[in-house]
């Protein structure tokens, strides 16, 4: 039998997905989720779901305990970029407050290896691209902020209990598996709201701001498919049990603008995608493409599934077979 692994946020939609590829690697798993976000019914046949709050100490350490966890995979946070200039105490509270919370929990436990789903939103406006490791650290949104932090509890954790963890920056996931898909209640992320067009469900695209230094004015992202991001977790755990330890961005290597997507959504799903262009949204950095290079050297993991439409392709097939997402 696999490894024992926990997996905070694993009725997310990254989380869900890295639930099935860690059952299908034979893995045990165990899920903790507050299900604000989440959905229960993503959660395999015989993986435990533990509902509550990842700050909830007492809960994470008998969750530890009672399923003899060896590591952690820690996705349970507040995501969204706007939303966290406007609630910048939840999101600090959620992110910060609450991580601290089951690092104790863990220290209480006895369990020493942690996998943290960062954000590359840590380097703010990069001043290269792709972005690196050594790049400065400066976010320029809340969320962004609230993810170095924990970098930084990390590393300090680390360094006075002996915590190994390895902190994955990325940007935006896309895709999906034949099981697994992206259901957000309300959606805020830009490839199923162009495809939840594309199906009827909305009338049209909002492009927050086209006046961006980018080549079509538009903000440039690297995507990378939910799948292959899914492995760097299951990487990260190998690379823990080899002593390693680190931080390293994982990407594409290149970018893809809103309209870039727009019209890879209006390929792939052989329908029109009416947009309108509306204000910026605060936070926004123009440009962000990370190197993986590092990731590749140390970990072993390069990216499978790397074409924007293949992407689109498997959420648009996930989509037409979840017409109302998972209350279907």
């Amino acid at each position: 039998m696999g490894s024992s692994v926990l997996v905070t946020g694993g009725a997310g939609y990254i989380g869900s997905i890295t639930v099935e590829r860690l059952t299908q690697a034979g893995f045990r798993v165990v899920v903790l989720d507050d299900l604000s976000k989440g959905h229960g019914e993503t959660v395999p046949d015989g993986v435990p779901l533990v509902v509550g709050n990842v700050g909830d100490v007492d809960l994470v350490t008998e969750t530890l305990k009672a399923h003899e966890v060896d590591a952690v995979i820690h996705f349970a946070a507040m995501s969204l970029v706007g939303e966290s200039m406007e609630r910048p105490a939840d999101y600090y509270e959620n992110n910060v407050v609450a991580g601290a919370r089951l690092l104790a929990a863990m220290v209480e436990a006895g369990v020493d290896k942690i996998v943290f789903s960062s954000s590359a939103g840590v380097y703010g406006e990069p001043e290269q691209v792709p972005i690196r490791e050594s790049h400065r650290t400066e976010p320029v949104n809340v969320y962004g902020d609230t993810k170095l932090i924990f970098e930084r509890i990390l590393g300090w954790q680390s360094e006075m209990s002996g915590i190994e963890y390895v902190s994955l920056r990325y940007f935006n996931a896309a895709g999906a598996t034949e099981r697994c898909g992206e259901d957000h209640r309300p959606e805020s992320h830009l490839i199923p709201i162009a495809l939840e067009v594309a199906a009827g469900k909305r009338p049209e695209l909002t492009v927050f701001g086209d006046d961006y230094d980018t080549p079509d004015g538009t903000c440039v992202r690297d995507y990378i498919d939910v799948r292959d991001l899914s492995d760097a977790h299951i990487a990260a755990l190998a690379a823990l049990d080899r002593g390693c330890s680190g931080i390293y961005n994982l990407g594409n290597g290149e970018g893809s603008s809103v309209l870039d997507i727009i019209e890879a959504a209006r390929s792939v799903t052989g329908r029109e995608i009416p947009w309108r262009v509306g204000p910026r949204r605060e936070g926004d950095p123009a440009r962000l493409v990370a190197s993986s290079s590092l990731a590749e050297q140390e970990l072993g993991w390069r990216p499978e599934h790397p074409e924007l439409a293949d992407m689109i392709d498997a959420a648009w097939r996930w989509v037409q077979s979840h017409p109302d997402g998972y209350a279907g």
